[in-house]
């Protein structure tokens, strides 16, 4: 694997005064995050030219002639043609080869597992997927096994490019409460993900829970570009939240926040005692069951009818009375710029649930920011899986708090 991280000092002079956002810094031996806030501009911005980086990122043009060679020598990016300008030469454009980097993303969940390769847009290339309920260490390591080779010999991901392993899992797997899970199912808890991949594939391995994963996802690959504070809710098997606070993820003093599942509920119109039951795929399941209704398969929620779909009405009319209010504390503590909903539960009904929460916020009548919004994610149905695959991406190659800190502490 090709170590693109910049070791070299930077040049006297290299830095510009620039205001806040994207922007390089100044420091010595920072050039590696010089690089990841370049390639950061060229992602989001691009096709551009190095006038427009300088301008973007604030670093002189010495320095980013310098930053793009490396980059295009690494094969980060490419030169995509040149545009004519009023005087001298015509000007080369830069933009990300979705090619040049791929990653591996792993998520597993109480009744489902999925691993996808994406490329550097964050595009899914390959993807595999199996509704196996509380599968074990075991099973898990051999389909990931299995469908990585897949990947490659089938899908045509080229081994020496892919940067690492992303792995989403939910807090508590082994020990979550749930009234069907085996007892063999605590296997989990203190289980060496690492070694699972290492026993396979000698890539680097990232772990995350899985709200996070999917909040990082969409912060580097979403609604994130525009957006640097939200609150990403994810409705899977359970329901789980990232927080992203100016542009970072806020992982809270133990790396428990978002636990937004557990939040107490208390309503005559049901028996549950979180919000969690109430607003994940095993609750919309559970009262469709409960009405005589049972739900095979997620995707038939799209063809649902008569009393069956007044059943699937009634789940989302509970489902947006126990968010509304968290919602509504959560503009109030944090401001966001909005909540974004996503997850495995069919768009269609995200979609409607995202509408009529923004209704029910209304017709509180409470004071809100005008700008706030409740949105349906980007990334939705992979997202843990996409988020997951996203984070050896957001590590290497993309600014982040921690890089910064690394260039600091190189001072």
């Amino acid at each position: 694997m090709v170590d693109v991280s910049d070791s070299t000092d930077i040049e006297d002079g290299e830095r510009k005064l620039s205001g806040a956002g994207l922007a390089g810094t100044n420091l010595e031996r920072a050039g590696g995050y010089n690089q990841r806030v370049t390639l950061q501009a060229i992602r989001i911005n691009g096709p551009v030219t190095r006038s427009e980086l300088v301008e973007l990122t604030g670093l002189t043009g010495p320095a980013i002639a310098n930053i793009t060679r490396r980059l295009l020598d690494t094969g980060l990016i490419e030169n995509i043609g040149r545009v004519q300008g009023a005087r001298g030469q015509p000007a080369m454009r830069f933009a990300i080869n979705p090619d040049g980097r791929f990653a591996i993303g792993l998520n597993i969940d109480r009744d489902y597992v999925t691993m996808v390769a994406v490329d550097f847009y964050g595009r899914i290339k390959a993807r595999a997927t199996t509704n196996r309920k509380f599968a074990m260490p075991d099973e898990v390591g051999a389909f990931f096994r299995d469908n990585l080779e897949l990947f490659f010999i089938r899908d045509g991901i080229p081994r020496s490019k892919v940067m690492g392993v992303g792995i989403a899992v939910p807090d508590d797997l082994g020990t979550i409460e749930s009234n069907d899970r085996p007892p063999a199912y605590e296997a989990w808890a203190g289980y060496d993900l690492r070694e699972m991949i290492h026993a396979v594939a000698d890539y680097p391995v990232f772990i995350e829970n899985d709200a996070a994963a999917a909040a990082i996802g969409e912060l580097q690959f979403g609604h994130g570009l525009q957006s640097s504070n939200f609150l990403y809710l994810l409705v899977t098997s359970g329901l789980g939240a990232g927080l992203v606070v100016e542009g970072s993820y806020f992982r809270g003093a133990h790396g428990r926040s978002g636990e937004l599942g557990f939040l107490p509920v208390s309503s005559p119109l049901t028996k549950a005692k979180t919000l969690s039951e109430v607003v994940s795929v095993a609750g919309l399941k559970s009262h469709m069951a409960s009405r005589s209704h049972p739900l095979a398969r997620l995707a038939d929620v799209e063809g649902l009818q008569g009393a069956a779909k007044t059943a699937c009405d009634e789940w989302l009319s509970l489902a947006v009375e126990a968010l509304t209010g968290p919602i509504i504390s959560t503009v109030y503590l944090m401001d966001p710029d909005a909540v974004y909903i996503g997850g495995r539960l069919p768009r269609s009904l995200i979609d409607r649930m995202v509408a009529s929460l923004n209704d029910a916020i209304a017709a509180r009548g409470v004071k809100i920011p005008p700008s706030f919004r409740v949105a349906s994610a980007a990334l939705s149905a992979d997202a843990p899986a996409v988020g997951a695959a996203i984070m050896p991406f957001s590590d290497m190659l993309l600014p982040n708090r921690a890089s910064l800190m690394k260039a600091v502490a190189a001072d």
